[in-house]
């Protein structure tokens, strides 16, 4: 593939970039604070050319809370296929590379932590349960890798260990304002080291 195909691939649909712009704003401000003119202007198009693409600001919020959930647990799922397939795997690269994933999330997609706090139950019932329950099957998939790789950890208590770091990586968005930030790298790396200290203190009971 050429350069610029590999480009056009990777370039955000209109419809992406309408996501990622209402995110931002619904954050910023509150779902009921931001017009749907105002997310048009945000991509370039007029108010009303959104309902081309979305019959409304619930339409959107659904999508983006629905949607974040079924990329965490499609993203968490193939790690461990990958790893599985690759017959040389550990638990502990394998929870590692959990870690990473939810890092990238924790990092990039910031509004999106903001707005399943402050709007998830705005969803439909429908919607909302939907949600509920890719979070809980995301879960799951760490609790088993986390149990794989401290064996005497009781299951409730690797069940929490996996809420406390979610809640630990999770709070990214009252870290400061992205400039205030240590540099991505450095922030990807305190993260990792302070994830894999919870779940070493949780597993500790090991030896008790």
């Amino acid at each position: 593939m050429s350069t610029h195909a590999a480009a056009r691939v990777a370039a955000p649909t209109r419809r992406e970039q309408i996501l990622r712009e209402a995110a931002r704003l619904f954050a910023e401000r509150g779902f009921h604070g931001v017009g749907v003119d105002e997310i048009g202007a945000a991509v370039g198009i007029s108010g009303p050319g959104l309902y081309r693409h979305f019959p409304g600001k619930d339409a959107m919020l659904a999508e983006l809370l629905v949607g974040i959930s079924e990329r965490l647990l499609a993203g968490g799922e193939l790690r461990v296929s990958e790893d599985a397939a690759s017959g040389d795997g550990s638990p502990e690269a394998l929870l590692d590379a959990l870690i990473e994933g939810h890092i990238d999330f924790a990092l990039d997609d910031r509004p999106l932590i903001t707005l399943h706090d402050r709007e998830l139950d705005r969803l439909r019932d429908t919607d909302r349960k939907r949600v509920r329950r890719l979070q809980r099957q995301y879960v799951e998939v760490w609790v088993a890798v986390v149990r794989d790789l401290y064996a005497d950890l009781p299951e409730h208590e690797a069940r929490a260990a996996v809420h406390a770091v979610f809640g630990l990586l999770n709070s990214t968005p009252h870290l400061g304002r992205p400039g205030a930030l240590p540099g991505r790298t450095e922030t990807a790396a305190l993260l990792h080291r302070l994830a894999r200290g919870a779940f070493a203190a949780a597993g500790e009971r090991q030896g008790d």
